[in-house]
């Protein structure tokens, strides 16, 4: 891969013989790049994975594709349904299928909320449930995130009337990388009224390694008004293939089917889930080459002095001492895609985990670019 003119020794500065020794799979081959951004960029903007998907996943799609592509998918469906549901101990009633979580973040949207109803987020926080609300005239009540960069679930809860139609709560949080605890997210889940739907998104939830943090999908048989998302799209590196789903109460799933369009995946990613599913050593591979990697350049910024977020997820935030809008584009000019600005967060640049060697390029190019001494 082509990288920008970076030395070897600013390469090694970086990242030490721990990394080294970590079992890490090939990157994923070249995808077709914007206009005006070169073939070998790299591309740490989305949080994507960029191992891709498991050997295992890689066969299934190519025989699906070469048996199924001429069929509808409605047999596949329903036993990636049936497998789901086994997986989290659940009735396949409860498993709702979207095309990517991003689905499900929409017909939440759809089915909870309209004219005069309020959807409570954190601030800031992944932005699609806000976008999709806005179709259906509902008012975002956006509650300010802790001092921490957490979740302020108290004055969430507070926010929460008889007009709240859903409470969006992204655990781990969507930019920040930060958690709640299961402590927390219990008393949280008795504290909302039960006429508001609570959708928590797990989209990274395999990259946490908190004791404390526990998925909501615990309390899904306590709480009839909670949706839990999950996503193919990270840890299982199907981004691009587009397959979610949602797990609650089976009077939930059916507001929820309403609102999806008929024959909403398609019989490659649903081989690709099948092979992803019980494919238990694979994540724990993608856990741990990740997460060393996430580790390793928070070591870097914590030498170099810089102020970060902690994170539980497959990216970190950094804080780049002014205007973050010129640092995304002189990231660009050097082939390298970092993550887009937040409003609330303007001095706060948001970086995807990548390979060791495209996370090497990044903080080599973040020393030119901002350095250390201009934010200590």
């Amino acid at each position: 891969m082509s990288l920008p003119a970076l030395s070897r020794r600013r390469f090694a500065s970086f990242l030490g013989a721990s990394l080294g020794a970590a079992l890490v799979p090939p990157r994923v081959a070249h995808a077709r790049r914007p206009a005006g951004v070169p073939d070998d960029a790299i591309l740490l903007n989305s949080n994507e994975n960029p191992y891709g998907p498991s050997p295992a996943a890689r066969a299934a799609m190519s025989r699906a594709h070469e048996r199924e592509a001429a069929r509808y998918p409605d047999a596949n469906e329903r036993e990636v349904v049936e497998e789901i549901a086994r997986h989290h101990g659940v009735s396949p009633e409860q498993v709702v299928l979207g095309c990517g979580s991003g689905e499900i973040l929409r017909i939440a949207d759809m089915a909870f909320l309209g004219p005069g109803r309020t959807l409570v987020v954190a601030e800031p926080t992944f932005e699609a449930v806000l976008l999709y609300a806005r179709v259906t005239k509902a008012e975002g009540v956006k509650v300010p995130l802790t001092a921490d960069h957490r979740h302020d679930l108290g004055a969430m809860a507070a926010a929460c009337d008889a007009r709240t139609g859903l409470v969006y709560v992204c655990n781990p949080n969507n930019p920040t990388g930060t958690i709640v605890s299961g402590a927390e997210l219990r008393s949280f889940l008795d504290r909302v009224p039960r006429s508001a739907v609570v959708l928590v998104d797990e989209a990274y939830h395999h990259f946490v390694e908190d004791t404390g943090y526990r998925s909501a999908t615990e309390w899904l048989a306590r709480t009839p008004n909670l949706v839990v998302a999950r996503t193919f799209s990270k840890i299982h590196g199907l981004a691009g293939m587009r397959l979610g789903y949602s797990l609650s109460s089976v009077e939930i799933a059916r507001a929820l089917r309403e609102h999806l369009f008929w024959n909403n995946t398609n019989a490659s990613v649903l081989a690709a889930a099948l092979a992803s599913i019980g494919d238990t050593a694979h994540v724990e591979q993608q856990r741990r080459s990740l997460n060393a990697t996430r580790a390793e350049l928070c070591a870097a910024l914590r030498r170099d002095g810089r102020a970060f977020v902690p994170s539980h997820a497959n990216f970190v935030l950094i804080e780049v001492g002014g205007d973050v809008q010129p640092l995304i584009e002189a990231f660009r000019a050097r082939g390298i895609l970092v993550g887009r600005k937040f409003p609330s967060l303007p001095h706060w640049l948001r970086v995807s985990i990548g390979t060791p060697e495209e996370t090497r390029a990044f903080l080599s190019a973040l020393r030119e670019l901002v350095p250390a001494r201009a934010v200590a």
